[in-house]
């Protein structure tokens, strides 16, 4: 037991499914601790049975990571229970087409906005200076390939993306020289309830595991901003210097994200 509880804390949102059920997974092979968060309770109990992880090795934290209340609440609670992390990683989000023309979709932009960036600064904040006290800890902000230009229909989850990897970046300056790491995650395609049913190629894609364990890979060397998979960092540079007028040709009348209500998986 007492080798249990000197095991790394890894806290992680977004926890019942996808890239963060998988990292989960990840840090669980690896020996870790977990302290895993998500709306769905019951879901994260029954996944830590079914991989054999008792309380010891792993909690549960139900929480809205869209309401800041919740999400902070969660954190101290894992706090109180479990000690500070070695690494916090933010995760949750969803990802929602959006038509600006239509007023319904204004809503989904403040959604999209409140869980997808706020919701990291929410997750952060009960441990940050706590762990500039201890003079050691990760922050890992999940952003995306999607930060880095516009996609028509993506309107909502580009702007959320992009501000994800500004908020990270001033975090990592803010904290330089405490100990404390910000590593940013920008996934390419992963395969996932939330990408399952995009109506348009997604080159690249790789499975969640392996995202998982590229990923595990960066945050331990504490890399700044890490492209997964390898082959959509050599897009990245590409992509960010296209021109505009080069860039609207290639784009215009690309297939759109689904929007609320049109059978998608959000």
């Amino acid at each position: 037991m007492s080798e249990v509880l000197q095991a790394p804390l890894a806290f992680i949102t977004g926890a019942s499914s996808g890239i963060g059920q998988a990292l989960a997974a990840c840090y669980a092979q690896r020996g870790w601790r977990l302290a895993l968060v998500a709306r769905r309770e019951p879901v994260l109990q029954e996944w830590a049975r079914g991989h054999g992880l008792d309380a010891a090795r792993c909690q549960a934290y139900a929480a809205d990571v869209s309401q800041p209340d919740s999400i902070v609440a969660a954190g101290h609670a894992c706090i109180e229970r479990q000690g500070v992390p070695a690494v916090v990683i933010a995760n949750a989000g969803i990802s929602v087409g959006m038509d600006t023309a239509d007023r319904e979709d204004l809503e989904v932009m403040r959604e999209t906005l409140q869980l997808n960036v706020l919701g990291v600064a929410a997750t952060f904040h009960p441990f940050v200076a706590r762990m500039r006290n201890r003079g050691a800890g990760t922050l890992v902000g999940v952003a995306s390939m999607a930060a880095l230009r516009g996609l028509p229909g993506h309107g909502a989850y580009c702007a959320s993306k992009a501000a994800v990897v500004a908020y990270c970046e001033s975090l990592r300056v803010e904290c330089r020289g405490s100990g404390v790491r910000v590593v940013t995650l920008l996934p390419g395609y992963v395969a996932t309830p939330l990408t399952a049913r995009n109506p348009y190629s997604m080159p690249f894609l790789i499975d969640a595991d392996t995202f998982a364990t590229r990923a595990a890979r960066a945050i331990e060397a504490g890399t700044p901003r890490q492209v997964i998979p390898w082959q959509m960092a050599l897009v990245d540079p590409l992509l960010r210097n296209l021109p505009i007028v080069v860039y609207d040709r290639l784009f215009k009348g690309r297939k759109r994200k689904p929007r609320r209500g049109s059978g998608a998986a959000t």
